[in-house]
């Protein structure tokens, strides 16, 4: 009887580390990647901007990475503090630019100003009262509204903003995009965070993942 020949695996590509696309990922710090994605040995971060000054990976823009990203081509996409900057009309492209890059199983990870706490601390403290400080400098609610003023006004125009989400907003845009299932989360700090699933993905061990790291939708 003659046995049939097998693949040989390839030890290397069974244990490589899963693939997380960083976009909006400004300058390269160790910081700004979630603390998911942090060990080299199970997550490799490929960074993307549109500011080619903070020398990533991929030079482009949110709203359209086809011609540098192929579909289907990453296991996870982190987007911190990015989305706000686009214009509105830009997001519902964006978005489904996350969903195509997306392998079968991927998640997105966002986190971006939460609008219902930046008008309850204008209620609060007033527009210009600093509501906490950053490494930039003092921020203030207008400053989370309508971007870092003091850096808008030294000529990073990268820095405006030109929409905003509550966590309503933010997940319906996002199964509006093709996503098979969204969690968001209101955290301190002004922060509002999603993850979004596609079809194949496994919610519940992702959830427990992220969990992990301090960063639990379901508490």
């Amino acid at each position: 009887m003659i046995e049939p020949v097998l693949p040989r695996r390839d030890p290397v590509a069974a244990h490589a580390p899963k693939q997380v696309l960083h976009v909006g990922c400004g300058v390269k710090a160790h910081h700004r990647l979630h603390a998911l994605f942090r060990n080299p040995a199970a997550w490799a971060e490929v960074r993307a901007d549109v500011d080619a000054s903070v020398a990533p990976d991929l030079v482009c823009s949110a709203v359209d990475m086809r011609a540098l990203v192929p579909t289907g081509s990453y296991d996870a996409l982190w987007s911190s503090h990015t989305i706000e900057h686009l214009h509105d009309h830009e997001v519902p492209l964006a978005f489904a630019e996350f969903r195509r890059v997306l392998k079968p199983g991927g998640f997105v990870l966002i986190r971006c100003p939460d609008l219902t706490a930046i008008v309850e601390a204008i209620h609060a403290i007033g527009p210009e009262t600093v509501a906490y400080m950053s490494p930039a400098g003092p921020i203030t609610p207008l400053d989370m509204l309508f971007g870092h003023r003091a850096a808008i006004a030294r000529g990073n125009s990268f820095m405006a903003h030109h929409t905003a989400f509550t966590d309503e907003r933010l997940g319906q845009l996002l199964i509006d995009s093709g996503f098979a299932g969204v969690v968001t989360k209101r955290a301190a700090g002004y922060d509002l965070w999603a993850v979004a699933f596609t079809e194949e993905s496994s919610m519940d061990a992702i959830l427990a993942d992220l969990a992990t790291t301090g960063l639990d939708f379901r508490s």
